[in-house]
């Protein structure tokens, strides 16, 4: 009898260098935040992702095409939905942003989140 051998993955600490980026300007609103963006896991398919994310203080339009789960690790910031709904985001806050999300993401103080996307291929 034939076993596959599945291994884990540990994600502890980040496996690559971080990522370092601007958003475009047309979906800023206030400031020039730099975010950082660390890898820890990307499946085979390309459509599962594990990593950190920080962000530098500002405000800036989302439109979400895939599922995330996100824990707040440190900072503070508010995501408001296109109706106006605004929800304060502090560390260890957990929460799930669905795909079809749109809204806008404002950094109060520098935030970093821990984060599970999910986007199907179309």
């Amino acid at each position: 009898m034939s076993v596959n051998s599945v291994s884990l993955t540990l994600i502890n600490e980040p496996k690559q260098k971080p990522e370092e980026y601007f958003l475009p300007a047309e979906k800023l609103i206030e400031g020039n935040p730099k975010q950082t963006l660390w890898m820890d896991y990307t499946d085979a398919t390309g459509q599962y992702f594990v990593g950190v994310w920080r962000s530098e203080v500002g405000k800036w339009n989302i439109h979400y095409t895939e599922e995330e789960y996100c824990c707040i690790t440190d900072g503070i910031s508010v995501v408001t939905d296109e109706q106006g709904l605004a929800t304060r985001l502090t560390q260890g806050d957990e929460f799930v942003i669905p795909k079809g999300f749109q809204g806008t993401w404002e950094v109060i103080e520098t935030t970093t989140k821990r984060f599970v996307i999910y986007e199907k291929s179309n």
